[in-house]
């Protein structure tokens, strides 16, 4: 056992040491090798990706174990970056050759880097038929399979519930009841909604604006035409800004703090202070915010923003992709379909307590969040970000609510939305064309 663990330590610096030549230095390097040194493995496998929480990390830690005690041949090490930093290391590792085994990918990254002919074809999965119609829904959006996702997440509004008891107020399940209760609290002097900087104002953005395609069932075609130039997506995305700009003008948000908010970081530690009812964040904070120990009692809900009742916004996510210029590709995609067996990617969702991408109906285990689970199913879901739809909408709509943050509003984020879609249709050409 001592000899074993002089080996990993040895290769945690030796992998740390790789991490930092490749340009990532703030890497939380997490390296796992599961043989002893009369063993040496015959393939040395490398994940990258930016999930680095202890309970995350402990169910990596566990699929990579389980893994190499199945595959003593093979090792495999993972290190992790986080936030948006993560996607810039990625870029640069692979763009100067040095791109990891299998690596997590996000709606943006699946379009550039499957543009690029970086990631591998993953549709000889045995796995796939596993995964749910939504999930197929966006792995198949292009013809191939780029990535396989492990999570479906969900965004929610944390209501402190003890706080609205106090003053009287009950969690809102409309947008009427939404206007009423935030145009409450800041009547008394408070600023309802704790936001961040990233997620929070986008994805109301983008449930505001788009869930109506997605209810009316012609959500195909009208992606479709999203896609061709014959329809303005941003000026689709309009009646989303415009309630972004009443939530700053009214005082439900501070834009300032806002701005200055990080994600499921800075602003779980204002929500824990318990002094506002609302925080608009990821479902999979849960964990993270009863580690903050906050004195009351909350939950969480889907977004109430519309007249007729509330909305879920979902991703399916998580995503793992393989390097298709990787030495040791069959190997590689070995892992990512053993990682996607049932039992092992179950850890992993409870982990982030967000939801299976699989068939199997299998209840979220943290209460918290059980309360949104049915809106996977009852039609009143909208994906914050579509595979189908050849836009990274996800990063575009976050640059404009800088904006309106910044005093923007909903026209000038409309006209701003309109160019950065341009741009990016205009980078594709010239990409397609080199």
């Amino acid at each position: 056992m001592e000899r074993r663990k002089k080996r990993w330590t040895a290769f945690a610096a030796c992998s740390l040491l790789l991490a930092v030549l490749a340009g990532c230095g703030s890497a939380q390097n997490i390296v796992f090798d599961n043989n002893t040194e009369e063993h040496e493995p015959e393939i040395r496998l490398t994940m990258f990706g930016y999930k680095y929480e202890a309970l995350n990390v402990a169910a990596i830690e566990d699929t990579l174990h389980s893994y190499m005690d199945a595959y003593p041949g093979v090792s495999i090490s993972y290190d992790g970056i986080k936030g948006t930093e993560y996607f810039s290391v990625l870029e640069k590792r692979i763009a100067t050759g040095n791109g990891d085994d299998i690596f997590m990918v996000d709606h943006e990254r699946v379009l550039e880097l499957g543009r690029q002919g970086k990631l591998a074809d993953l549709s000889g999965l045995s796995t796939l038929d596993d995964f749910s119609d939504l999930a197929k829904s966006q792995m198949y959006a292009d013809g191939t399979v780029d990535y396989v996702p492990t999570s479906i997440s969900a965004f929610g509004l944390y209501c402190n519930t003890d706080l609205l008891k106090a003053h009287h107020q009950k969690v809102p399940e409309n947008l009427e009841e939404l206007e009423a209760v935030c145009n409450y609290f800041v009547s008394e002097g408070i600023t309802p909604i704790v936001a961040n900087n990233d997620i929070s104002l986008k994805t109301v953005a983008i449930a505001r604006a788009l869930f109506p395609i997605y209810r009316e069932g012609d959500a195909a075609e009208r992606i479709g035409a999203f896609n061709d130039g014959s329809s303005d997506l941003a000026e689709a995305l309009r009646p989303g800004f415009a309630l972004v700009e009443q939530m700053v003008k009214r005082g439900w948000v501070d834009p300032g703090t806002a701005l200055n908010t990080e994600k499921t970081k800075d602003d779980l530690v204002q929500f824990a202070e318990g002094g506002q009812p609302f925080m608009l964040t990821g479902a999979w904070a849960v964990t993270r915010l009863r580690d903050l120990q906050p004195a009351f009692a909350f939950e969480v809900r889907p977004y109430p923003i519309f007249e007729d009742g509330s909305v879920l916004v979902i991703n399916v996510d998580t995503r793992v992709s393989v390097n298709a210029d990787s030495p040791h590709l069959e190997e590689a995609k070995q892992f990512v379909e053993y990682m996607t067996h049932k039992d092992v990617m179950w850890e992993f969702v409870e982990s982030q307590s967000s939801f299976s991408p699989l068939k199997e109906n299998r209840l979220a285990g943290d209460r918290a969040i059980q309360s949104i689970g049915p809106y996977l199913t009852n039609g009143r879901s909208v994906l914050g970000s579509d595979d189908n739809l050849k836009y990274p909408i996800w990063d575009i709509t976050r640059q404009c609510i800088v904006g309106m943050l910044e005093g923007d509003g909903t026209q000038a984020a409309v006209s701003q939305m309109r160019g950065l879609l341009s741009a990016w249709k205009s980078a594709e050409i010239e990409g397609n064309i080199q």
